[in-house]
C-alpha cells in the first residue's frame, strides 16, 4: 500500500517522508544509475580500459553521478533522500556488472572491426 509514511528520528526531530515519493526518487535515480552504468561501459570499452583502469573510470562515474545529484537538490538534500551514503552505494554491484557487460561488448566490437578494417587495407594496399 503506497501512501504511507516513513519517519525517521533524527536530534529529536521526527521526519516523515512520503513512501510514494521515496518510491519515486528510487526508481528515477535507479534509471540514472543504469544509464551511467552503461554510458561508462561503452565509454571505457572504447578507450580500451580494462582491469583496474575500467574500475577505476567506473567510479569515477559513479562519486560524479553521486556529485550531480546532490548538486541538483541542493543544499536540501533531505527532502528528496532519506540517506546520502545509500544514494551513493545502492546498486553499487548491478551497475558495475553493466558497466563491465556493456565494456566488454564495446570492446570486442572495437577489436574485430578494427581488424576487419586492417584486413581489407591490407588487401588493397599490396
Amino acid at each position: 500500500m503506497l501512501g504511507k509514511i516513513k519517519t525517521k528520528q533524527e536530534k529529536g526531530e521526527i521526519i516523515a517522508y512520503s513512501e510514494s515519493a521515496v518510491v519515486n526518487n528510487a526508481a528515477v535515480v535507479e534509471y540514472c544509475r543504469i544509464s551511467m552504468a552503461a554510458l561508462s561501459g561503452s565509454t571505457a570499452g572504447l578507450l580500451g580500459l580494462t582491469g583496474l583502469y575500467g574500475f577505476g573510470f567506473y567510479i569515477f562515474a559513479v562519486f560524479g553521478l553521486w556529485a550531480m545529484l546532490l548538486l541538483k537538490a541542493g543544499g536540501q538534500w533531505k527532502k528528496y533522500f532519506i540517506s546520502r551514503r545509500n544514494l551513493l552505494t545502492s546498486g553499487f554491484f548491478g551497475g558495475l556488472f553493466i558497466s563491465i557487460w556493456y565494456g566488454t561488448c564495446i570492446l570486442i566490437e572495437k577489436m574485430f572491426r578494427f581488424k576487419g578494417l586492417y584486413f581489407l587495407t591490407k588487401y588493397v594496399v599490396n
